[in-house]
């Protein structure tokens, strides 16, 4: 077969074996491309790591609403995705879409040498085609949370796979964060990405995290990478 133009859907991968990760830039050309960004993400992030705190123009911005999300399962894991792309975020004067939330266990990124046992990363794009990428960390708890009504919708609506709700309840109350440009962690891995890691983990409802992972992969996580001296900063 030739490898050529072949498309992420289109080539098969996985998070171990001969087709982990350490193999993703040998399956196929456009992986290859992606792979040869030399600033890859996942990263460990901490305080020390720091060069320097960022001014006030370089946060975020969010304007997410409630909307539509249709759920689905592809590429080792479930993804929430928005028809109608509502919900966006402002970086730099520019507008990003949210056009994608989806879980990676545990966690990608490390936050003062640390790993939680979740990560969602919520996927947006501008009109030219550039993403941008915010993760939120989660510990697991029992009892009721504010992901409990996701929980309950998500039940609810298990023949339709489509429901509403409002993106904002994976936002922590406190929006200080990681700034720092990497990759995209899932094949083709290409940058450059901007990345937004809140500092602040937040509780979920272990019961939504059973329920969004049966049938899906035990770890679907991609390994740490190489810092390469880049710049990370922290905003307030």
């Amino acid at each position: 077969m030739k490898k050529r133009n072949i498309r992420n859907m289109d080539v098969e991968w996985s998070y171990s074996g001969e087709r982990g990760p350490e193999h993703w830039h040998t399956l196929c050309d456009w992986f290859a491309q992606g792979a040869a960004f030399p600033d890859q993400s996942p990263i460990s992030l901490s305080s020390i790591s720091v060069c320097g705190e960022k001014a006030i123009e370089e946060s975020i911005a969010f304007h997410y609403e409630q909307e539509v999300f249709s759920e689905k399962e592809f590429k080792n894991t479930i993804h929430f995705v928005p028809p109608n792309t509502q919900s966006y975020l402002i970086f730099q004067g520019v507008e990003y879409r949210l056009t994608d939330i989806h879980f990676h266990t545990p966690s990608e990124h490390t936050l003062e040498d640390i790993q939680y046992p979740i990560e969602f990363h919520l996927v947006h794009m501008n009109d030219v085609g550039q993403n941008l990428v915010v993760g939120c960390l989660f510990e697991l708890v029992e009892g009721e949370n504010k992901f409990s009504l996701l929980k309950e919708l998500i039940e609810f609506s298990q023949r339709t796979h489509e429901f509403s709700f409002d993106p904002s309840i994976f936002l922590p109350e406190q929006r200080s964060h990681f700034h720092y440009v990497g990759s995209l962690t899932t094949p083709p891995t290409k940058g450059p990405i901007p990345w937004f890691v809140f500092q602040t983990v937040q509780q979920m409802d272990w019961g939504l995290v059973c329920l969004l992972k049966k049938g899906m992969l035990e770890y679907n996580n991609r390994p740490l990478q190489n810092k390469n001296q880049r710049d990370i900063y922290f905003v307030e």
